[in-house]
């Protein structure tokens, strides 16, 4: 069943138009994750990942194939999970994307959750968003540094 994408939560996300599949069962709500192929208990944090998801396939041509999503990683000897992880062509990580709920607001504190991870990572490109506002940076190998990014650049 297809609905509205602003039927669930009442805050317009900043994405192109794209249709989710959406169920209610026991009035709680449900979406469909292609890549996963299952549906997932629909949260605000899960509805930004999905539209990031959707987004990355069909407008900047990502392929499905090459996600990892809400895997484990260990940084000082803690575990964590990334949101999204692409890889590139050779198996090798190539965007990793955090996502938030869309009231919380990006912050240093989002930017570093991320560029820790990234440290186990290593992934060329990083990202975070909330649905409303998504910032991208691109790994300055050589200086270890972050480059904002004006725009995500399409897979190829």
């Amino acid at each position: 069943m297809a609905v509205d994408r602003y039927t669930y939560l009442d805050t317009r996300l900043n994405f192109p138009e794209m249709e989710h599949q959406l169920r209610q069962e026991d009035g709680k709500w449900s979406v469909f994750d292609p890549l996963r192929k299952k549906f997932l208990v629909l949260t605000p944090e899960e509805w930004v990942r999905q539209h990031m998801i959707l987004f990355l396939t069909q407008f900047k041509g990502y392929p499905r194939s090459l996600f990892a999503l809400e895997k484990g990683l260990q940084y000082n000897k803690l575990q964590k999970r990334f949101d999204i992880l692409i890889l590139n062509r050779d198996g090798n990580p190539f965007l990793l994307i955090e996502c938030k709920a869309p009231e919380v607001p990006l912050s240093q504190k989002t930017l570093e959750q991320v560029c820790m991870y990234n440290k186990s990572i290593n992934a060329e490109f990083i990202g975070i968003s909330n649905g409303l506002k998504h910032v991208f940076f691109k790994l300055d190998r050589i200086s270890a540094r972050y480059e904002q990014l004006h725009d995500l650049p399409k897979f190829t």
